[in-house]
């Protein structure tokens, strides 16, 4: 029984495809949200690997088309022997940045420390997602996997930026990969740089060298934009796209799998009550959040979990019902007294937490206040860091903490919901738990058949909307500002793709 999975689009379709081109002596600066974790990040660790796979330094055995589909990347093929074994082989010719082949070992060398967990690159989350058993080398250009229970999440998990192929570091190649670009310097939490990789199989990049900057007020990133000292920002604010690019800027906008959405804390307060919870998500007007806070640019209003873009999307339509919210709360046991909810003789309040660095989020939860504040809430927001305001949910400090994830950045549908609902789950933050949603998750991630996999995930989203242990807001668009010239920067969906060797200022 040898299957192979079959790519349903093929690479030269969606990605461009890289010709042999002398490189230019152009450099490209670019904004973004966040910077590298040390001066020498490496991919595995944590999630260094987003921004070495977004500047063009690593890559992975599998990848993503731009319509979310799987491709082979270093990969030649990929087959499926049973429900636990996996066997890849590998391109023929492939090349480190230091000149040193890429063979089957190189691939086991690279995953052992993801999965082992006394290494220093250990990391938990692909670890999980991987669930490899053992790996066995066959001859130079074969890896077979075995995984420790049937996991049909498996190719897709490889086309994770952390589950990378590295050769042995060196000092002149302290991240030693396969990319279009190679590793220069980093500096931590500041600079990341990169430069033409002159010997990558599909040619030379047309751009010469590269360097993310962290801004991590999208303000001020508008502004170094407009003072000429960045050439492209990443996730530009949505309310002043129209403006720019109204100029000389060219504008790029792609539907992506980011979630905005709020996490609740399901065993404390008022939120430990679906009824409240449900009446809090129909309260929120979703469409009036895409129109005020993103001008109408930067997302799509969200009934469910994954994007439309994706066949996992439930036809979960978002429900704007102020009226059929309040029913609930008098459900719930609250009661209306001059225009205030009461609940157990006291004022109905609920805590909103947020961050700053993702320039829709603060206007959308003060939007959210509004709503909840019109039907007769109090609402309160506060700006602070990711990891205090998830510690202020775990603690019953908060009730609800606006963020974004990506649902789903390596096309599968196994990964948001079981990082974040799965009663065992580390970032199941709230407590939220529930054997049904357990049970389905478990089934999700052991199903082959696709039809049968669609139909597990539409039970897990028909739960998630009874139940809302979670409530989405709108799945977001990537709003990115360039400098006029620019070409061939690539916006994914997954938001894990930027660099190709094509990237170039125009003649």
């Amino acid at each position: 029984m040898l299957r192979t999975v079959a790519f349903a689009a093929l690479t030269a379709l969606t990605l461009p495809l890289a010709q042999p081109v002398a490189a230019q002596d152009g450099n490209l600066t670019i904004a973004y949200l966040s910077g590298p974790t040390a001066d020498v990040p490496d991919p595995r660790i944590r999630y260094n690997g987003w921004m070495s796979n977004q500047m063009g330094v690593t890559e992975t055995l599998m990848g993503l088309t731009t319509g979310m589909e799987l491709y082979p990347r270093l990969a030649e093929s990929l087959d499926q022997v049973d429900d636990t074994t996996w066997r890849v082989t590998l391109k023929e010719g492939l090349q480190f940045h230091d000149g040193s082949p890429v063979t089957a070992q190189s691939v086991i060398d690279s995953f052992g420390p993801i999965i082992d967990p006394d290494s220093e690159f250990y990391n938990p989350r692909n670890a999980g997602l991987l669930g490899i058993e053992t790996m066995q080398a066959e001859g130079d250009l074969v890896v077979t996997f075995t995984t420790s229970e049937p996991n049909a999440a498996f190719p897709w998990i490889l086309t994770e930026p952390g589950v990378v192929v590295l050769g042995a570091p060196s000092e002149d190649f302290p991240i030693n990969a396969t990319g279009p670009f190679v590793f220069l310097e980093a500096v931590a939490d500041q600079s990341y740089t990169v430069a033409a990789n002159p010997d990558y199989r599909d040619g030379v990049p047309a751009m010469a060298e590269v360097t993310v900057r962290a801004v991590t007020d999208p303000a001020a990133a508008a502004l170094a934009f407009e003072a000429g000292d960045i050439d492209l920002v990443v996730n530009y604010p949505e309310t002043d796209f129209e403006r720019i690019t109204a100029g000389d800027a060219q504008g790029l906008t792609v539907p992506t799998v980011q979630l905005y959405w709020l996490d609740i804390d399901a065993t404390n307060g008022p939120m430990a009550d679906a009824r409240i919870r449900r009446a809090v998500s129909l309260a929120i007007d979703r469409q009036g959040i895409v129109d005020a806070a993103l001008s109408g640019v930067g997302g799509e209003p969200a009934g469910t979990l994954y994007p439309a873009m994706m066949p996992w999307a439930a036809d979960i339509a978002p429900t704007y019902d102020p009226a059929a919210a309040e029913a609930l709360l008098a459900e719930a046991g609250a009661v209306k007294e001059g225009g205030q909810w009461m609940l157990d003789g006291a004022p109905l309040r609920l805590d909103i937490v947020t961050y700053s660095s993702r320039a829709a989020l603060p206007p959308t939860a003060e939007l959210i206040q509004a709503y909840l504040m019109a039907i007769g809430i109090d609402a309160r927001v506060s700006i602070g860091e990711w990891g205090a305001n998830n510690d202020a949910i775990a603690s019953g400090a908060a009730d609800m903490h606006l963020q974004a994830w990506g649902v789903a950045p390596s096309g599968d549908p196994a990964y948001f919901p079981g990082a974040v609902l799965a009663s065992d789950a580390d970032s199941n933050i709230g407590g939220y738990s529930n054997p049904e949603l357990d049970a389905l998750l478990a089934e999700g991630r052991q199903t082959f058949d696709f039809d049968a996999r669609l139909a597990i995930y539409e039970q897990v989203q028909a739960i998630i909307a009874e139940d809302a242990p979670m409530i989405p807001v709108f799945h977001g668009t990537q709003v990115t500002v360039a400098r006029a010239g620019l070409e061939g920067f690539l916006m994914h969906p997954a938001i894990t793709y930027w660099l190709s060797p094509e990237v170039r200022w125009a003649d």
